[in-house]
This record gives structure tokens, sequence and C-alpha cells, in this order.
């Protein structure tokens, strides 16, 4: 198997060193420099599978590098480190970052976040901004799994700002639902999205989450555990493998634990949660 080529930029020695021990593998081949310009030059010359940026010691502008990889290898997979601007996390969206991590880095985030990247295919357009305002960010998700594990993470970056529990509960919550979209109402087919908005007010935090399916009463949701009947707590887990389902089923009644009001429309297509802060 041909080694997939991983391209770090971090002008720090000693961070250079510890990074490149940390995202090296047997099936890897891990290049460090220690500015955008040299990186690029190594682009134009032979293409990689990855570019992780770091830092630099001269003003670093991580949003002008994802530019200029975009104009010399469109489909080069990028992870960007920088400040947890909204704006900033929502501009990389926008020009297809792999993903963005604020600094400092997380060792643990940042390595999951690269196999990720190396293990994704035909990513480029599973995220679509459509609302890019800070307190009112709306996102179009394709109907796949990875593509929710992406956009929970880009979530989770944009409101790194508030209480860490606060900050769980939400990723938490907005995952659950926008997989129960993915999967109940696009099954999981790649041509249809998920809409899905963040509203931010002095006060709360609204998602709200609309899929492409034609929707569900929530008085026959056999396969959730929100509708276990009192004698028989796991009957959804009988449910779900007489069908053919895969395990779960948890969503809604954890989401409801989660958060501090949470709403369906009347199709049963669309879902509002509010989490107070």
């Amino acid at each position: 198997m041909t080694p997939r080529s991983l391209l770090l930029i971090e002008a720090d020695p000693s961070v250079q060193a510890d990074l490149s021990g940390l995202l090296q593998r047997d099936d890897r081949h891990v290049q460090a420099v220690s500015a955008s310009r040299e990186a690029l030059a190594l682009l134009r010359a032979n293409p990689v599978d990855l570019i992780v940026a770091g830092s630099e010691r001269t003003a670093f502008d991580p949003l002008k590098l994802l530019r200029r990889v975009r104009s010399i290898r469109p489909d080069t997979k990028v992870i960007l480190t920088g400040d947890p601007n909204p704006q900033h996390i929502l501009y990389a969206i926008r020009q297809r970052a792999f993903g963005y991590l604020r600094a400092p880095v997380i060792p643990a985030a940042l390595t999951d976040l690269v196999q990720n990247a190396l293990d994704a295919s035909s990513w480029q357009d599973d995220i679509r901004v459509i609302s890019a305002r800070p307190e009112w960010i709306t996102l179009d998700v394709r109907c796949k799994i990875d593509a929710a594990d992406r956009t929970t993470h880009f979530l989770r970056e944009i409101t790194g700002d508030l209480a860490p529990h606060i900050a769980e509960d939400l990723a938490s919550a907005f995952r659950e639902l926008l997989m129960n979209g993915i999967e109940h109402g696009g099954k999981h087919d790649p041509r249809k999205r998920v809409r899905a908005s963040l509203i931010r007010t002095p006060r709360s935090i609204i998602v709200h989450i609309h899929d492409p399916g034609t929707g569900f009463s929530m008085d026959f949701l056999p396969h959730a555990a929100i509708s276990n009947p009192a004698d028989s707590p796991i009957r959804h887990i009988e449910v779900r493998a007489e069908e053919g389902i895969r395990p779960g089923g948890f969503g809604i009644l954890l989401t409801k634990n989660l958060v501090d009001e949470l709403l369906y429309n009347e199709r049963g297509n669309a879902v509002l949660f509010v989490k107070y802060l």
C-alpha cells in the first residue's frame, strides 16, 4: 500500500518534532516545514493527501494559505489551526477545509481529525454554508454519516467560547438529531441534504434541523427508546433488530435530557431545540 502523504507546517522546532511524531504511522509519510512558503513550493512539485497548518514565526494567515492551496491543488485536504473566531471557521468551511482546530491544539483531537481526513472520500461538497452570520449560521449537510461527524466537529469549534459542559451537551444533541435526519429523513442518500441552523441569542442557543423526508408521527416510534412501554424498557432494540435497523434509537430520549426545550413540527421532518445559557 502506498503511504499516505502528510505535510505539516509548524515553525517551532520542538512542537514540529512532537507533532511529526504524533502523526507518524507505518502507512504515512510525514514531511514537516516551518513556513507556508516552503509548503506551497512542495505542493507545486508534488501532490499530498493532507496539509496540517500549525504556526509560523511571521504573520501567518491560515485562511490565505487555504486559498493558495485551493489555487494549486484544489482537491487537497487541509486541516487549519487558528483562533476561535466563528467567521474564520465558517470561511474555512466555505473554502472546503476538511477541519479547523482552535489553538492550542489538543493532540487527541488532531490525531482523530487527521485519521478521518485520510479515510474520507468524496468529501469536498458535503457541507455548504447558507448563512454565515455568527448569530445565525445555516449549513446544508449531505446525507452521509461522515458529513455529520465533520459538521459536529465544526460546531464544537464554533461554540468553543461556551462553558465546556454546555458546549458538549449542545454538540451531542446536535449530532443525535442530525443523524436522525440523515438516517430516517434522508435514508443515507448522498444526493439529499439536511439543513441545520445554529442561532445564538444573549440567553440561549437554538438549533433547527430540517430533513428531506416525509416525516413521522411522534405517537408511533416503535424503533425509538422514547416509545418503550414501562414494562419493556428495551423493546425498541428488538424492533430495530427485527427491521434490520442499526443499533441505536436513543437520539430523541438522549436529546430531551441534554437540552431545555425540544419541539417537532406537525409532519415530523423538522426539529427545534433550545439550550439556555
